[in-house]
């Protein structure tokens, strides 16, 4: 079992930029694909990306469209959500999680940690 634990979340005005971070602790972070997802109040869980262990692509949801870039610095065991452009839309709890494969991996199912969240209000 990893454990995580988010934080940087705040109250940002469109436009604005954030940066999440996610420390992990448990498990030899460098093997662990690790992803963001983010839940909306009346919606559903939603991937936003996910970056395995170093050296791959991370792999994206259509809506960040260039405005979010995930990184991971695994010698600090922390993986990173560096958002731009933050718009009203992008309101919302958002959750690292980590997962033991390399597949799947924008599906929430696939992932057998997560973190508790932290929320991100982007005001218009």
């Amino acid at each position: 079992q990893v454990q995580l634990v988010e934080s940087g979340g705040g109250l940002v005005q469109a436009g604005g930029s954030l940066r999440l971070s996610c420390a992990a602790s448990g498990r030899t972070f460098s093997t662990l694909a690790m992803g963001w997802f983010r839940q909306a109040p009346g919606k559903e869980l939603e991937f936003v990306g996910v970056r395995g262990w170093s050296g791959d692509t991370p792999q994206y949801a259509d809506f960040v469209k260039g405005r979010f870039i995930i990184s991971r610095d695994n010698a600090k065991n922390t993986v990173y959500l560096q958002m731009y452009n933050l718009k009203p839309e992008d309101t919302a709890v958002y959750y690292c999680a980590a997962a033991e494969r390399y597949s799947g991996l924008e599906y929430a199912r696939n992932y057998g940690s997560w973190g508790q969240g932290t929320q991100v209000t982007v005001s218009s």
